[in-house]
């Protein structure tokens, strides 16, 4: 592609990026809005620097993916917390984590606030803090992660990571993976999904976020490209149950790499003899 028709495809799609960062932007208000816009146009050119038309994939998807990468990176470099908040964050989420295994259940503001020996709204302000540090990088991750895996794509790497994504979501716990893929592929809301099941708003969120946590933990350990040495796992599940789910998502990510594997090479088949 000649750069004059890549400054002219950049161009035409530079409205994909305000729509990318309007939509992210009002998931994280403390993100600068003109650092994700600056990082979505320096994406979009290098899509456009990278993209090939012979794939046969829209560049409108091809972009979306980086730009939504780059969101990624810039939001994760945003520590917009300072010290004090980033302890209160920490400690909260012990004191939540250590009353919902004692209780057998998620424990309220009111119970949390008298294990910190500290009043409700301070208590509150905890949980918001975690909660908006979590809610906003999960959901446009996810997004990335898993809605918008489907793009098609001719290498057998692609494949793969297409292949794990989809073990990943498949191995999850029964609940986990109906919240997960209510969510990100039927594109329901996290309040009809709680009046459904008759549960809180609040329940549906954090089961969500487990379920991000544990995606998380079993792409890095069965895909990541680094070292996995000394890793410590997001996901605040028992041990027993983290194994469980790893094992699972080997022997289906086995399973779905092997029939790729094999539509490959039919395809390759197919090439050579026309």
């Amino acid at each position: 592609m000649n750069r004059k028709d890549r400054n002219a495809l950049v161009v035409e799609n530079l409205p994909l990026v305000g729509y990318l960062v309007s939509e992210v932007w009002a998931k994280a208000r403390h993100l600068s809005r003109d650092d994700l816009a600056s990082a979505g146009a320096l994406a979009l050119i290098t899509s456009a620097d990278a993209f090939d038309p012979a794939l046969g994939v829209p560049f409108g998807a091809f972009a979306r993916r980086r730009i939504i990468g780059a969101f990624a990176d810039d939001m994760r470099s945003s520590d917009w917390a300072t010290r004090s908040a980033r302890r209160r964050i920490k400690e909260t989420l012990a004191v939540q984590d250590t009353l919902s295994a004692a209780l057998g259940r998620t424990p309220n503001v009111n119970e949390i606030a008298n294990a910190l020996g500290v009043d409700r709204d301070t208590a509150a302000a905890g949980l918001a803090d975690a909660a908006r540090t979590l809610s906003a990088l999960d959901d446009t991750t996810a997004e990335f992660l898993v809605a918008d895996t489907a793009m098609p794509e001719e290498s057998l790497l692609s494949t793969e990571r297409l292949v794990y994504l989809r073990a990943a979501v498949g191995a999850l716990p029964d609940k986990m993976r109906a919240i997960v893929e209510q969510i990100y592929f039927d594109d329901r809301s996290v309040k009809d999904i709680a009046a459904e099941l008759g549960t809180t708003h609040s329940a549906v969120s954090q089961t969500r976020a487990e379920a991000i946590r544990l995606l998380r933990d079993g792409l890095v350990t069965h895909y990541s490209d680094e070292t996995v040495a000394g890793f410590k796992p997001e996901s605040r599940i028992a041990p027993a149950r983290r194994s469980a789910y790893l094992a699972r998502l080997a022997d289906l990510a086995s399973v779905g790499l092997t029939h790729s594997v094999q539509e490959h090479r039919q395809l390759d088949t197919s090439r050579a003899a026309s």
